[in-house]
């Protein structure tokens, strides 16, 4: 059953329902690459948009929105570099036709963002503002691939910073701090199509690997998961820590409640999961399933202050709120 209660305990532990600040939100601009370029499957975009509208999801709170829109994208085939779309140029991108494990959460993620934020009718361009917000440092996108965050570390630091997510890893019972010294992207750049076109680029993505490497970084140690899911709450993201050395975290996706446990939903490159979005097993399960993985890290995304759009005469009715039925 999704959307079970967490504990009250764990609610108030982990401090539930704050929203982000207004300041934080991005300067809707006009793509810098053609629009079929960095966004693909309106479609399946415009589909789930109405079936949001119709059922009422912008009542739920986000964790809960975010759940039923990653239940939408299950099934969806894995691709890896789907951000990958020009040489030089940088630009939000959004694809729904494939993804990898850390673009369908922010896929869900941003969806479930938007139908609060603002009213319908919804754009691609709509959506490409609100992964902005979440992929991009201080959530604006600059047309530099440097101005991407390429470690969910940084995200999930630089988010809270912000006031749009709360890593609540070091508040969870357990949790251990984590060193690392990150160079994965500077010695694999070959593999990275901006940086194979852009050698330049690689002293400041070292910078950037440099500052990552000393963030404060808390994991939870895979032995004491099974412990903790009652803390983890349908929405939640939860990176997978791993074995090597010269990076955090290995893998990613959704925490969603399921009969009183706290199963893990992602975009999975597993032939024998159909390489594909997939509610898996309960975390706990899934973590002890590979001896490479170490643990979690979990972070709580927050809704975004509503936008001004909802105070206008909407369809008729003057000072419509979020949520209104």
């Amino acid at each position: 059953m999704i959307g079970k209660v967490v504990a009250l305990s764990a609610a108030v532990l982990l401090g539930l329902g704050a929203s982000a600040r207004a300041d934080v939100l991005p300067v809707p601009v006009a793509p810098r690459l053609p629009l079929d370029t960095v966004f693909k499957g309106q479609t399946k975009f415009q589909a789930i948009m109405a079936k949001a509208e119709r059922e009422n999801w912008r009542a739920l709170p986000l964790g809960a929105r975010t759940v039923r829109i990653g239940r939408e994208l299950v099934g969806t085939p894995y691709q890896h570099y789907t951000l990958e779309v020009d040489d030089h140029i940088e630009s939000p991108v959004v694809n729904l036709t494939a993804m990898d494990c850390w673009t369908y959460y922010e896929n869900a993620l941003a969806m479930a963002r938007l139908i609060s934020y603002k009213p319908g009718p919804y754009k691609p361009e709509d959506l490409l503002q609100m992964v902005e917000l979440e992929r991009y440092r201080g959530g604006r996108c600059t047309g530099e691939y440097l101005s991407r965050m390429h470690q969910l570390e940084e995200v999930f630091y630089d988010n809270q910073r912000r006031g749009i997510a709360e890593n609540i890893t070091p508040r969870i019972p357990g949790a251990e701090g984590l060193s690392r010294e990150i160079h994965e992207m500077t010695v694999q750049w070959k593999d990275y199509r901006y940086l194979r076109n852009n050698p330049g680029l690689l002293p400041g993505m070292a910078a950037v690997e440099a500052r990552v490497s000393k963030l404060p970084v808390s994991y939870v140690p895979k032995s004491k998961v099974l412990g903790i899911e009652k803390y983890l709450a349908d929405g939640d993201i939860c990176a997978i820590t791993g074995a090597d050395k010269s990076c955090y975290t290995t893998h990613v996706g959704l925490i969603v409640r399921v009969n009183g446990r706290a199963y893990f939903s992602h975009a999975t490159s597993d032939r024998d999961k159909g390489k594909m979005v997939v509610i898996d097993r309960p975390i706990t399960d899934y973590l002890n399933g590979m001896s490479k993985h170490t643990g979690i890290i979990v972070c709580r995304p927050k809704d975004l202050p509503p936008s001004s759009l909802w105070q206008k005469n909407i369809a008729g009715e003057e000072g419509k709120k979020p949520g209104a039925s």
